[in-house]
């Protein structure tokens, strides 16, 4: 005897028996079932929309692959065709209601998939919904395949259209760094090392340096998303195929990639790709050192804007919203903070991943929702973490120009540039005196004769101090 549901419904009928479904919803029985089973996390798969559009991919090169094999009849593989670039368009995602997090190895997103489009097929086709006796959601939209396969194959497409966006976030990012540097190029200042001073540098420099990191970190996301590119499409339940038709993966495959313009190839062994996860935890190890690095980066931009008096206050972050509500005038660095978070919860989201991955049993890993699951959130949020980064906070950037001019002044870390030209013992001496005394190096450098004025500012032009150069200690002494 079936529940009731508030409101029209129908009747459909699984193994378990008959269940009563809203009348307006294109899912079915085995996705209703899924909702009830699974209310984990409240984050239907529709909430990532890259997903539900990967398993509509997967469906429609499947229709036409079984239809030119002669396995689906003309009628059938165009209404389901139709239905899947409805989904593709945005159409439907509403429907798409099982929980990211579920049991089955992804068993319910399969069958939520296979049910949309079959009653979508059906109302194109002129019958009602639920009518599965004139197009079925598992002997029709589901033929020749398997969870086990349409999942992860869905699963790497999906994770390679949300890392696309990455990447161009990462760009965008990458550009306001290096906007920076060029602006900052002229700014000298201290470099530090384990917080004390080391040697001059400039701002510029500092900031190329976050540019250059994350023009390094895009090319490993894009090496690991080409890892994704192989599928075990046509694999079926374990590799082996059963249930598809030969010809089946290599066609699937090729109606996958035009329809998609991502270049996915079958795996050269089916049974080996159905149960390896390896290509997500390298996808997830990428990730999680983009994570480690922005949020370095993040570290460094809160501690030179520490202040504004009493801190380092190198440089500014722009103010977008009030700091505190007991200190007036009081403005925090809330951009990079909100940046670390994302990065803690992308390294949290890497160990989930990782056990997940370990944790697979033999022919196949059950675990593949939540690897899912843990990879788009990381995407999806480094992305957004990365705009903002760029829009609310490096582009707004200035530069305390005559504050780190005067730190520079007074850093006994000029006598390091002087070495070449006194030697160690006295440039030691002088940084030694200059500390205790609070005198300037150069100032003491000129009073005890070692270097004249015009050698002194030959050596300690802004060039020479932040950039490598030819010049000899004979040739400035000459």
């Amino acid at each position: 005897m079936s529940a009731s549901v508030p409101g029209p419904s129908r009747t459909e009928h699984d193994l378990l028996g008959d269940r009563d479904v809203p009348a307006a919803a294109y899912y079915g029985v085995h996705t209703l079932r899924a909702v009830e089973n699974f209310p984990i996390t409240g984050t239907p798969i529709a909430a990532y929309p890259d997903l539900v559009t990967a398993l509509a991919s997967v469906k429609q090169a499947a229709a036409l692959a079984n239809r030119d094999l002669g396995l689906l009849d003309d009628r059938k593989a165009g209404a389901i065709v139709d239905a899947c670039e409805e989904i593709r368009a945005g159409q439907w995602h509403d429907h798409f209601v099982v929980d990211v997090i579920q049991g089955g190895a992804g068993t319910s997103s399969n069958m939520n998939a296979n049910e949309v489009i079959a009653n979508r097929a059906l109302e194109l086709l002129g019958h009602a919904k639920g009518e599965y006796r004139h197009l079925h959601p598992l002997e029709d939209v589901n033929a020749g395949q398997s969870t086990n396969d349409v999942y992860p194959t869905a699963v790497r497409l999906s994770l390679q259209l949300a890392a696309a966006r990455l990447l161009e976030a990462m760009d965008v990012l990458r550009g306001a760094f290096a906007a920076k540097a060029e602006e900052f190029a002229d700014v000298l200042k201290m470099g530090r090392t384990q917080l004390q001073d080391a040697v001059p540098m400039t701002l510029g420099q500092e900031f190329a340096a976050y540019a250059v990191m994350l023009e390094e970190d895009r090319a490993r996301l894009a090496e690991a998303c080409a890892l994704l590119r192989e599928i075990n499409l046509g694999g079926t339940a374990i590799g082996t195929g059963l249930n598809a038709h030969p010809a089946y993966p290599e066609l699937a495959c090729r109606h996958l990639a035009s329809l998609t313009g991502v270049p996915v190839t079958v795996a050269g062994d089916l049974v080996e790709a159905t149960q390896d996860m390896g290509a997500f935890v390298q996808l997830s190890g990428v990730l999680k050192r983009i994570a480690v690095k922005l949020s370095k980066t993040c570290n460094d931009l809160r501690l030179l804007s520490c202040g504004p008096r009493a801190g380092l206050a190198e440089i500014n972050l722009p103010a977008v919203q009030a700091g505190s509500s007991i200190m007036p005038g009081k403005v925090n660095p809330v951009i990079p903070e909100v940046v670390n978070q994302i990065a803690f919860e992308v390294i949290g989201n890497d160990v989930t991943v990782t056990f997940a991955a370990e944790g697979g049993q033999l022919q196949l890993n059950a675990f593949e929702p939540v690897i899912a699951h843990s990879l788009l959130k990381s995407l999806t949020h480094l992305r957004a973490g990365c705009l903002t980064l760029a829009e609310r906070c490096v582009d707004g950037i200035t530069a305390n120009r005559e504050h780190l001019a005067r730190l520079v002044g007074q850093s006994i870390g000029l006598a390091t540039a002087l070495n070449p030209y006194i030697g160690y013992e006295q440039a030691t001496a002088v940084a030694q005196e200059a500390l205790t005394t609070g005198a300037a190096v150069h100032e003491l450098v000129l009073a005890k004769g070692l270097l004249t004025q015009e050698q002194l500012r030959e050596i300690l032009h802004p060039d020479n101090l932040a950039r490598p150069h030819t010049r000899t200690a004979a040739a400035v002494r000459a």
